[in-house]
């Protein structure tokens, strides 16, 4: 059975950081690609970052750039995303994404970050 399970979220104030950590089990971690994604209240699920299957490429929203560092740790099957200089903007429930075309493509539960102006 596939779990994703992230953790990390919580109340920030604006300029603050956060480090979120997406955990997975069931799978073989290292060959699949790994993304963040947030939805805040009344919008649609964006992807925030995105993280190749070895690491070596990712892929930001422009809205995070500069901000936010998706890595991943394939000996411990987990994901990160540091948040750096957090915006109320970014405030969202964030989701853990696992995904490989005809491998799979599964989901976590999510986490809330909330920033504070």
């Amino acid at each position: 059975q596939v779990q994703l399970v992230e953790s990390g979220g919580g109340l920030v104030q604006t300029g603050g950081s956060l480090r979120l950590s997406c955990a997975a089990s069931g799978l073989t971690f290292s060959i699949y690609n790994m993304g963040w994604y947030r939805q805040a209240p009344g919008k649609e699920r964006e992807a925030a970052a995105t993280i190749n299957w070895s690491g070596g490429s990712t892929v930001y929203a422009d809205s995070v750039k500069g901000r936010f560092t998706i890595s991943r740790d394939n000996a411990k099957n987990t994901v990160y995303l540091q948040m750096n200089n957090l915006k109320p903007e970014d405030t969202a429930i964030y989701y853990c994404r696992e995904f490989r075309g005809g491998f799979g493509d599964y989901w976590g539960q999510g986490t809330q970050v909330t920033v504070s102006s």
